[in-house]
């Protein structure tokens, strides 16, 4: 499967953060995905997804700079980093320089996210 796909899945991730869309995260991310924030907090596929449709997680926009996926087979790491204009955790609207480092899975010929560690750059 080509690297296409795999950073297919980073954009479709955060088009589902920022348009509140239950739907493609839940496509996107595998049923035991774990999201690791830069506190250190762990959050759950279900947690992650409610958090970003009740608004303790506002993503408003993601300027994409920079999408560099590895495949290994049936798995892979994927590295994006993007300007990401958000209000998280009852904080006020920031703009951010977010990292996300992705591993995925190539599960019935699809690739899906299983974990997220994001930092900043």
């Amino acid at each position: 499967m080509s690297k296409q796909r795999v950073e297919e899945c980073y954009r479709l991730m955060y088009q589902g953060m920022i348009n509140k869309d239950r739907k493609i995260l839940s496509a996107v991310l595998d049923n035991d995905f774990v999201l690791k924030h830069m506190t250190g907090m762990q959050q759950s596929k279900e947690s992650f997804i409610r958090a970003v449709e009740d608004g303790t997680l506002n993503y408003f926009s993601a300027d994409h700079q920079s999408i560099e996926a590895k495949i290994h087979d049936n798995t892979a790491q994927l590295i994006g980093q993007s300007i990401v204009n958000a209000a998280v955790f009852g904080g006020g609207r920031h703009t951010w320089r977010l990292q996300l480092d992705l591993k995925l899975v190539l599960k019935a010929g699809k690739w899906i996210i299983t974990e997220a560690r994001a930092s900043t750059y």
